[in-house]
């Protein structure tokens, strides 16, 4: 059996700092410049580099989209990429021993986490997805400005106060521009146009929250409940050890989906449904209102799953 090579890119505004493994012991075949320029020439390059290399894997960081522009390219030349949360990285990195932290410290932690975890390999977008994630979180950005504006209100002095208004306006504008042109993607396009429609047959499911499952999260209609359950944070983890069982809990995954998903079983739970049934069965049982709308989500989410996975709207599959 082959050698395999494995290579960590850490990346950051200005540069990007690599480093590589092999699963063997033996030497690695061929070097990496330890440092290129993060911008279209410096990317070239070590594309160019990476793919006389032929590693088995590439592993960058999630840096606020600044790895965004080389996970593309790899994938693009056909190099295996795969984009990691730093947090699971930086546990890594405790686990071994390694508190230190440098930009080639990093990419060398990097390269050694891709050897022992395997990540899952990094789908590139089609420019369509990558349109409609582009314009979601512009949304989300907008709505957050225009709450910090209204919060404002309450205690500005008389001589901003109009000021702040105005501005209310404006992000008001902007966000229904927003809303209006992502529609427009959506309803337009071949792809994401059946499944608009799909959500959309669903009580409770509006246009924020099918823009939002769609932009945030595609992987929606491909994945078993469990993995999806987990995906977007929804999955009750385990707190047992020895005779002790601890309280079942929910953490990490995307919260932004969550956030919508959430309105959206407040919705739903107002209306005659297996939403409204789970409810209020599981506050009669006795259960807090926050375990009972989490199980709502996740309920909802794993019906907004079956429902693209099948192609079948909201009545046939309440019907079946």
């Amino acid at each position: 059996m082959s050698d395999e090579i494995f290579v960590g890119v850490d990346v950051c505004k200005a540069w990007l700092d690599t480093a590589q493994v092999c699963s063997s012991s033996a030497a690695v075949p061929g070097e990496l410049t330890a440092r290129v320029n993060n911008d279209e020439a410096g990317r070239a390059e070590l594309v160019n580099q990476l793919k006389r290399l032929s590693p088995t894997l590439v592993v960058l960081e999630a840096t606020g989209g600044f790895e965004a522009a080389l996970a593309s390219e790899l994938c693009a030349a056909g190099i295996a990429v795969a984009v990691v949360n730093p947090k699971r990285v930086r546990d890594f990195a405790r686990s071994m021993g390694v508190l230190a932290k440098t930009d080639r410290l990093d990419a060398r932690v990097l390269a050694k986490f891709a050897l022992a975890a395997r990540p899952q390999v990094y789908a590139l977008p089609d420019e369509t997805q990558q349109e409609i994630t582009e314009l979601v979180d512009r949304r989300a950005q907008l709505v957050t400005m225009r709450a910090q504006e209204k919060n404002r209100l309450a205690t500005v002095k008389h001589v901003a106060r109009t000021s702040v208004r105005h501005h209310i306006e404006w992000l008001d504008k902007r966000i229904k521009e927003i809303d209006k042109d992502l529609d427009g993607r959506l309803k337009d396009s071949t792809i994401y146009q059946p499944k608009y429609e799909l959500l959309d047959s669903v009580p409770g499911i509006g246009r924020v929250t099918i823009s939002t499952l769609l932009g945030r999260l595609p992987e929606l209609g491909t994945l078993n409940r469990k993995r999806l359950a987990a995906l977007v944070g929804l999955a009750p983890m385990a707190d047992d050890s020895g005779r002790r069982h601890g309280q079942r809990y929910i953490q990490g995954g995307r919260a932004d989906v969550r956030a919508v998903l959430y309105m959206a079983a407040l919705s739903a739970r107002r209306c005659d449904g297996p939403i409204k049934d789970l409810y209020s069965r599981l506050r009669a049982s006795g259960k807090p209102y926050k375990v009972a709308m989490t199980a709502c989500m996740r309920k909802l989410l794993i019906i907004l799953n079956a429902i693209l996975k099948s192609g079948q709207p909201w009545r046939l599959i309440e019907s079946a």
